[in-house]
């Protein structure tokens, strides 16, 4: 078991990352907590990816003779580009929290519903 987890230790971080922004996700009543989770989350899907993208022995993907094994540099410019966008909607998703609390003087979910539908 020990020996599996060590070699594979890119995958259990995938998994605790996502996991416990999840659980961040689905338990937190705070919104601003709730953008924290979707940040951990998205780390953990970025960090899969680019496990997912390594290869052993592989190569830059410039063409000489005797070339081997390239790594295909897709994954890594998908990943700059959900870097971008997922700061990108952290800061409107902030940018909408700060006028949340201006507006009603709370980020409790709970509260906010009752003061909704009240």
């Amino acid at each position: 078991m020990f020996e599996l987890l060590n070699s594979h230790y890119n995958y259990f971080a995938v998994m605790l990352l996502l996991g416990i922004g999840l659980y961040m996700l689905i338990e937190s009543r705070n919104l601003v907590k709730k953008v924290i989770g979707m940040n951990i989350f998205q780390t953990g899907i970025f960090l899969f990816f680019i496990t997912l993208a390594f290869r052993t022995g592989g190569n830059p993907p410039i063409i000489k003779e005797g070339g081997g094994p390239y790594v295909s540099p897709l994954p890594h410019v998908l990943i700059l580009t959900a870097i971008v966008v997922g700061v990108s909607l952290t800061a409107v998703a902030l940018a909408l929290i700060i006028r949340i609390y201006t507006e009603y003087g709370t980020l409790d979910e709970d509260k906010l519903k009752q003061l909704y539908y009240d």
